[in-house]
């Protein structure tokens, strides 16, 4: 089975390019659904969190508040790589299991998608790096648009990753996706045929 990490920096489109994806017939395996799966209430990732953090952390409700969680890790570095540790094998070891499963029904190749596959350090559990480019400003403002962030809030969550370029050093492909969408589909056609060749 080729796997296929699919990256891209915090609003660059990578769940829209991973959508285009699906609808080509190419299966995804998405890490942020995973994440919201392991901290769900009374799960252990659940757990370990409201330990640590406190019951603050919760919504009225149970569940955990992730943007009271994001303005903590996104300005904490300590506290993200806390977070990370609780949090990181769980989401990696889920996944692992559905390519594993996956594999064993003969399906030949598999989408990983993995907002953070760089800055885990874990280009090498995958075959290949697909990068969802878009540049530093128009992620600023689809951030902001999209999460409605000040600035420096959105500014401080671009931060808390690798940029950009750093992606672009180690990506074997790159998906631009700063023009229209009509563009970035007409590059998915051409490496989703190349995978279902």
């Amino acid at each position: 089975m080729i796997k296929i990490g699919l990256t891209g920096g915090i609003a660059s489109g990578k769940s829209t390019v991973a959508g285009m994806l699906r609808e080509c017939g190419i299966i995804v395996i998405d890490a942020d659904e995973i994440a919201h799966r392991i901290m769900e209430p009374g799960q252990t990732a659940w757990q370990e969190i409201v330990a640590w953090l406190g019951r603050e952390i919760l919504t009225t409700d149970g569940i955990i508040d992730r943007r009271r969680l994001g303005d903590i890790i996104f300005t904490d570095p300590t506290a993200r790589a806390k977070l990370e540790a609780i949090t990181h094998p769980r989401i990696w070891a889920v996944m692992n299991d559905a390519a594993t499963h996956y594999a064993a029904q003969g399906v030949k190749q598999v989408i990983l998608d993995i907002p953070l596959l760089i800055e885990c350090n874990w280009q090498e559990k995958v075959d290949e790096i697909w990068l969802v480019y878009a540049s530093q400003q128009l992620q600023l403002e689809r951030l902001q648009a999209r999460n409605h962030l000040s600035k420096a809030q959105a500014l401080a969550r671009i931060h808390a990753q690798k940029s950009i370029e750093e992606k672009q050093k180690v990506a074997d492909v790159i998906i631009d996706n700063s023009g229209d969408l009509a563009k970035t589909r007409a590059q998915i056609a051409i490496l989703s045929a190349r995978l279902l060749l």
